[in-house]
């Protein structure tokens, strides 16, 4: 089947094709590491985690790069002082570097847990400053950018003059972009309002600084990204990924530079995750509609009723196809833990079955199959792959009830593919039963079965409960707040 992939670039799904055949140069915008990562960044990258898995499993050699960005991310380009990694230091009074290692550590720990496959290549921006500042001479060189007080921008104007078209990603109007421009601190240094930075220039209080022909300062934000994907992916690749809220202005930005560098678009394919939602309402800090990805794991939160697994929270997720919003609840989390613990069963449940090549079955697998296969290649459509998962649980129970029969080869087959969808495509992992909770969930059954016998003046009952509970090494303890117990 033809992978269709929808481009952000032509608003269309397209027909895959990649510049190498059988090859896929894959890069997704990584996070900056200024601060933990939020739900809203772990949505983004286990969609593209599923992409990554999906082309893998269709049989292409993937280079996955996926980048750190530890330098050089100002909320605009007018206000050095608005550098986050800057702001940082000062509120939690550690070196830049610290910063940086701190939440770059936590997030490989958030995205470990929830089964997340690592990227080939994770280049830094920092580790890039040589290759920034060789794009910036080049931009200099053709007409596209200019140096003013230390600094250099692009020249988006310039880039317009020449036949190119900034705003082709977002489908902004470049007239209109110039006319809603608010005035910035520091706009007197560009030539035009929507020019943007490739190297700014540092203020004697800013720490991250580097040596440049223009003297010292530190690299925009959106450069960093052109000069990594270029270096490990060529001047032209295959896809590019983020989330929606990076397609204006860095992805644009992108797009502008590398044309601007090199006379050629630098990616065939844009794709970008769209947002997630709280009970329906967007996630912010300053509204307290916000959860920490561990806060979802371990219960520490206000919004949901209990802890939910990480491998839960992946199959919530993946419930919604990547360029839709996803909005999570406490009832969508429970009603997925019903579906996930369901599936599951279903594997465990298969592996039990006994084959019947003397009956004809009224399941065709092959057919299925092509459903599951057609939801994967039409843009990487996960819930439409779930849903097909579910006709086979719904055949496997059915097996396992005697009201169907299955071949010894569809019986294999259907071994190999579901557990390749389940465990390598969608990246579920099997949930370990805590054996103490239920342990402590039985004795309290037990606990409460041999209260009504005391009450009911059974006492033969209740002392058969206590002395079978002991000969197994279970000391029931009565006291005046009740019934405990203590193993021996």
């Amino acid at each position: 089947m033809q992978l269709k992939i929808y481009n952000s670039l032509t608003a269309e799904k397209e027909i895959f094709k990649p510049i190498l055949e059988g090859n896929v140069g894959m890069y997704v915008c990584g996070p900056t590491v200024y601060s933990n990562v939020h739900l809203g960044n772990v949505r983004t990258f286990l969609s593209f985690d599923f992409i990554y898995r999906t082309l893998m499993h269709l049989g292409y050699k993937v280079r996955y790069v996926r980048n750190i960005t530890d330098a050089g991310h100002l909320t605009d380009d007018g206000n050095v002082d608005n550098d986050r990694f800057v702001k940082q230091t000062r509120l939690e009074k550690l070196e830049p570097m610290e910063i940086v290692q701190k939440y770059t550590v936590d997030f490989h720990k958030v995205l470990d847990m929830f089964n997340l496959l690592p990227p080939n290549i994770e280049p830094t921006a920092t580790g890039h400053i040589v290759e920034q500042i060789e794009l910036t001479q080049k931009l200099i060189e053709r007409g596209f950018a200019y140096e003013s007080n230390g600094s250099v921008y692009f020249d988006v104007l310039e880039y317009n003059k020449r036949g190119l078209n900034y705003g082709e990603l977002s489908k902004r109007n470049i007239e209109e972009l110039f006319a809603n421009t608010r005035d910035l601190d520091g706009q007197g240094e560009k030539k035009n309002p929507q020019d943007f930075a490739l190297w700014k220039k540092a203020s004697p209080a800013h720490i991250m600084r580097w040596n440049s022909p223009w003297g010292e300062g530190f690299p925009g934000w959106h450069l960093e990204c052109t000069a990594m994907s270029t270096k490990y992916l060529g001047e032209t690749f295959d896809i590019h990924g983020g989330g929606m809220d990076l397609k204006f202005p860095h992805h644009e930005c992108e797009i502008a530079q590398g044309k601007a560098c090199n006379d050629a678009a630098p990616v065939n394919y844009w794709m970008h995750a769209n947002m997630l939602t709280m009970n329906s309402q967007r996630m912010s800090k300053s509204t307290g509609n916000y959860i920490l990805p561990m806060q979802l794991v371990t219960g520490d939160n206000d919004f949901f009723e209990k802890p939910f697994h990480p491998s839960i929270v992946r199959f919530c997720f993946l419930q919604a196809h990547y360029r839709s919003v996803l909005d999570i609840s406490n009832d969508a989390m429970i009603a997925s833990e019903k579906g996930f613990i369901r599936l599951m069963e279903a594997v465990k449940v298969l592996n039990s079955i006994t084959a019947d090549d003397t009956k004809q079955s009224g399941f065709s697998l092959k057919e299925w199959k092509n459903k599951a296969y057609e939801a994967l290649t039409d843009d990487f459509n996960s819930p439409i792959l779930i849903a097909h998962l579910f006709e086979a649980v719904k055949y496997i129970f059915a097996l396992n009830d005697g009201k169907e029969t299955i071949s010894t080869d569809d019986l294999e087959d259907l071994k190999t593919t579901l557990n390749a969808f389940i465990f390598d495509v969608l990246g579920l992992q099997t949930v370990e039963e805590n054996n103490n909770e239920k342990l402590d969930q039985t004795l309290k059954v037990l606990i409460e079965l041999r209260n009504q016998a005391r009450k009911s003046k059974n006492f033969e009952l209740s002392d058969q409960i206590r002395d079978k509970l002991l000969a197994e090494g279970i000391e029931l303890k009565d006291g005046r707040d009740g019934t405990s117990y203590v193993l021996n």
